[in-house]
């Protein structure tokens, strides 16, 4: 039975920067479980979850546990998907995971992708809801909800719950590409590449406009950088793919930069120089 945080044993399958940052704030309210792919993986996210529970107030870096078993999984309330942003990949997982845990809820950390497609593909439907958390996910406060149709009250309750445990605030979104969020701010970064293209201007010129100018804590190019620049143009393929408009589609600079191996802050190089 769900206790009133919505989840008391969530897992998080993934070991990249959004599952270690949603195992670390889910430490706030219970015990949580990190699955990852290898035991190099493992080490890596035990060690990245828990140095940013340490740095949130009411987390727990003991509560982190890690484990590449995916039996581990058999006994969890609720199983987070957090890997890589493909819709083939995604399905498969979900479809795998909810076979071992026929009772738990499953939640997609996806950025872009319909979940009711994604539920299509994988299956457990009436369980699958969209969990979309931004980066860094223990710093910000929104989480968008997306339940296709299938889904049930309870679920909703049960989610709903949870992101309050965690102290975020849950906004319930359309199930459509790039929900909320990323269907207003992706035409606006792309345009930002495109304004750079045009003019010449070096990024850090279009940036200082931007956060001098329009208050904004961050510019779009390094915005951009800390997102990855392949994840935003797999975003905006999406994008573009569901609405045909313009303003969605990738700018061709992006795709030249990822094409070069510079993909932002996790490679090194992307609009800016991180070496």
């Amino acid at each position: 039975m769900n206790g009133p945080n919505g989840y008391e044993r969530p897992a998080i399958v993934g070991s990249g920067a959004i599952a270690c940052g949603l195992a670390a704030a889910a430490s706030v309210a219970s015990d949580v479980l990190v699955l990852a792919r290898s035991d190099a993986s493992a080490d890596r996210a035990g060690s990245d979850a828990r140095e940013a529970a340490s740095k949130l107030e009411e987390a727990d870096p003991e509560r982190i546990a890690v484990t590449t078993d995916r039996a581990a999984l058999a006994d969890r309330d609720l199983l987070v998907e957090a890997i890589v942003e493909d819709l083939q990949t995604k399905a498969g997982l979900l479809g795998e995971i909810a076979e071992l845990n026929p009772d738990a809820d499953l939640a997609t950390t996806t950025s872009s992708l319909r979940v009711a497609e994604i539920a299509r593909l994988g299956g457990g439907g009436e369980r699958l809801f969209g969990l979309h958390v931004f980066n860094p996910v223990p710093k910000m406060k929104l989480i968008e909800l997306s339940f296709p149709g299938e889904v049930g009250d309870k679920v909703r309750e049960r989610a709903r719950a949870w992101c309050e445990a965690l102290g975020k605030t849950a906004v319930e979104v359309p199930d459509q590409a790039g929900f909320v969020v990323n269907r207003l701010l992706f035409p606006y970064l792309f345009d930002a590449v495109r304004l750079m293209e045009s003019t010449g201007m070096a990024a850090p010129d279009v940036d200082s406009c931007m956060t001098l100018g329009a208050g904004h804590p961050m510019g779009p190019l390094e915005l951009l950088d800390l997102v990855g620049l392949d994840v935003a143009v797999a975003i905006g393929d999406e994008l573009h793919g569901d609405s045909g408009l313009e303003p969605h589609r990738p700018p061709q600079l992006l795709r030249a930069l990822v094409a070069d191996a510079k993909l932002g802050r996790k490679s090194g190089a992307g609009f800016y120089d991180y070496d």
